[in-house]
């Protein structure tokens, strides 16, 4: 059975569970570097994007330091305190941000205005304005996609894709992760963003969910991308995995 049909196991945890005993145990001293990412991989018998989780999930601790270019070394040595304490990771909220906007996205189209086009076409040109600015934060993003959710007329999944967004400030875990993709320079797509507008404007929920869907799937892409510039094709094969679970329970 492959990891990815393994079900609802976050095999991350068990990993950094494991490499906090290791660190523990002085199996690495302070400063001294973790094995390679494919060496880890092999060793536990997991993906690389598994054991990138659990890396940062070391990471937000403290216990490691990620240095470009160079690899995962040991900042500190974990205490009787410091067994893991997991929240939510960036690809598990991707996950359920592809499932609930997907069909938020679908019944929106069913329902939404002339005024609320129109106010999602302004939020596009605002995501591409901020992509333009090296300050600039992903407020629009976050307003185009709650401005779809609004317009399902449902308060449910309003509140629900918002506390979704707001979990990407509140999980360290997410946090961190956004935060390395905007470093890599990774931003919002305006294409993406346009290709779910034009499905909105045409009333066509298929089209909408197939637009929103593809934008999130991408947006693991990058997530995955910002954690490894190296090995491109396997960090997409995994997404690939990732996306075709999802289609095999939405089917």
């Amino acid at each position: 059975m492959s990891e990815i049909e393994k079900g609802p196991d976050r095999l991350y945890q068990d990993l950094a569970r494991s490499l906090t005993e290791e660190l523990a145990s002085g199996a690495y001293p302070v400063g001294a570097r973790l094995p390679a990412e494919r060496e880890l991989a092999v060793k536990h018998g997991v993906s690389r994007p598994t054991v990138r989780e659990a890396i940062i999930a070391l990471e937000v601790q403290g216990l490691i330091e990620v240095r470009v270019g160079s690899g995962a070394y040991v900042r500190r040595l974990p205490g009787s305190e410091d067994l893991p304490g997991f929240n939510v990771s960036a690809f598990e909220l991707t996950e359920a941000r592809l499932l609930f906007e997907g069909e938020a996205a679908a019944l929106a189209a069913t329902q939404i205005t002339e005024e609320e086009l129109a106010e999602i076409a302004q939020l596009v040109e605002a995501i591409a304005q901020e992509n333009n600015d090296p300050r600039g934060s992903e407020k629009a993003d976050r307003a185009f996609h709650l401005a779809i959710a609004k317009a399902t007329r449902n308060g449910a999944i309003h509140d629900a894709i918002e506390r979704l967004w707001d979990l990407r400030a509140s999980s360290p875990e997410a946090a961190l992760l956004h935060e390395k993709a905007r470093t890599a320079n990774i931003k919002p797509v305006v294409d993406e963003h346009s290709a779910i507008l034009q499905a909105l404007r045409s009333r066509d929920p298929v089209a909408a969910r197939q637009a929103m869907r593809g934008h999130l799937s991408q947006v693991i892409d990058s997530l995955l991308f910002a954690t490894e510039e190296r090995q491109i094709e396997e960090a997409r094969r995994a997404a690939q995995a990732k996306r075709d679970r999802y289609a095999r329970a939405t089917a």
